[in-house]
């Protein structure tokens, strides 16, 4: 646990006793059905990666009913802001991997946990938003402080939506550069605080060949076995040394028939690594695998050769947030306020972009209690979930008290 004077401003004590902040937590107890609905609410309404348009329309909407100055940027990123720049930014991300098939999907079972695909990745993250959102414009007395906030509803974080939308905010947006820090909100628990960004890189591996009958045309290269020698060759792949590393083909596709010779066959290949240049070396280690497939293929077959084609579908840099951050510091000392025990954690979520631009950035829980995530029987439990919006907001009010001096918030 961080002292509250860790750092100049610290004092989270004293923060928290400001007549509007006390306002806006006691929000967060007072208006937790209020909070479950429209967690409810915003799950209902699919959101896949690339077709987050329906739910992102939701958004502006709700933000519009609280009196937020709200927009949709060229990305498809919800915006809220609050004061002018520069801000701390509190985002959380529109996309599920999992879409419900029907609003009756989503549920909340007799033990009153929420049930179905995104209630806790990132339902919970969404409701924060919102609750953020609507505590802050109910409150008029919070202190002043030299940033404004921006709050942002933000598309393409899973999968090969490959970061789209914080990309668009941290590269291409009118705010790129007036952004002083982020705070992320992915998921419910509370007990960690992601500082260091894993990275991966991913790729489509696809084999093309003439194809054929399997009986009259055997001998022409085949696109299904040059395929799986491939993924044999880059399986070998030792990883028992340096930097903490993973590889995984995660679909294979191809054929068309048990007596047809394919005319392609792909694959598609997920790299991770805590350190970009190993990420370099294991793409280096499946582009040879790639060529050596191809290659063996060919020198086997008396008649029409294979070709393959790797094209990269998504990259998401490694980086690490220093230890003594002041957005650290800060969120430690909450912590240490409202009796939250949390450890430090690697994972990849939105923070992998401003991290790997030097702009400080956390990824925390939105309160509450979640898991299975990525799956149908996904879940999350609303209990305690004020104890996070509680550590979401004094988190936000100590880095909006700095963030002037540039991006060492």
């Amino acid at each position: 646990m961080v002292a509250n004077t860790a750092l100049p401003g610290t004092n989270v004590s004293e923060l928290a006793g400001h007549p509007g902040v006390r306002d806006c937590l006691q929000f967060f107890t007072r208006e937790k059905q209020w909070i479950n609905e429209v967690h409810l609410q915003a799950c209902r309404i699919p959101a896949p990666t690339f077709m987050e348009q329906e739910r992102a329309a939701w958004f502006l909407e709700q933000f519009r009913s609280y009196g937020c100055d709200a927009s949709i940027d060229r990305a498809g990123n919800v915006l809220a802001a609050f004061g002018g720049p520069p801000y701390v930014a509190l985002t959380a991300h529109l996309d599920t991997v999992l879409a419900p098939r029907n609003k009756e999907e989503i549920s909340v079972d007799a033990e009153g946990r929420f049930r179905g695909p995104g209630v806790s990745d990132n339902g919970a993250g969404l409701a924060a938003l919102l609750a953020i959102a609507r505590a802050w414009k109910n409150s008029v007395r919070l202190p002043e402080s030299p940033a404004g906030l921006l709050l942002v509803a933000n598309v393409g974080e899973e999968g090969e939506g490959n970061l789209l939308g914080m990309r668009h905010l941290c590269h291409q947006s009118p705010l790129a550069g007036q952004i002083r820090s982020f705070v992320i909100v992915d998921g419910a628990n509370t007990d960690h605080i992601t500082t260091r960004a894993l990275g991966s890189r991913r790729f489509e591996v696809t084999f093309s060949g003439p194809g054929g009958h399997s009986w009259s045309d055997f001998g022409v290269g085949n696109p299904v076995h040059a395929l799986c020698r491939a993924v044999s060759l880059f399986a070998e792949t030792r990883l028992d040394s340096g930097p903490k590393s993973s590889v995984n083909v995660g679909l294979i596709e191809g054929g068309s028939g048990v007596n047809a010779i394919a005319q392609a066959a792909r694959c598609k290949v997920d790299i991770r690594s805590e350190s970009n240049a190993r990420m370099d070396q294991l793409v280096d280690v499946l582009l040879g695998a790639v060529e050596r497939a191809r290659d063996l293929e060919n020198q086997r077959q008396t008649g029409g050769r294979v070709t393959v084609k790797t094209r990269e579908i998504g990259s998401r840099p490694a980086a690490v947030l220093p230890e003594q951050a002041p957005i650290l510091l800060y969120l430690r000392a909450v912590d240490a306020h409202l009796g939250i025990r949390s450890h430090l954690d690697c994972s990849s979520t939105d923070a992998n972009l401003p991290l790997s631009m030097g702009i400080p950035a956390v990824a925390i829980g939105a309160g509450g209690l979640g898991g299975g995530a990525h799956t149908s029987g996904e879940w999350f439990s609303p209990e305690g979930r004020d104890l996070g919006l509680k550590r979401i907001l004094l988190t936000l009010l100590m880095l909006m008290r700095t963030a002037a001096g540039g991006t060492a918030a």
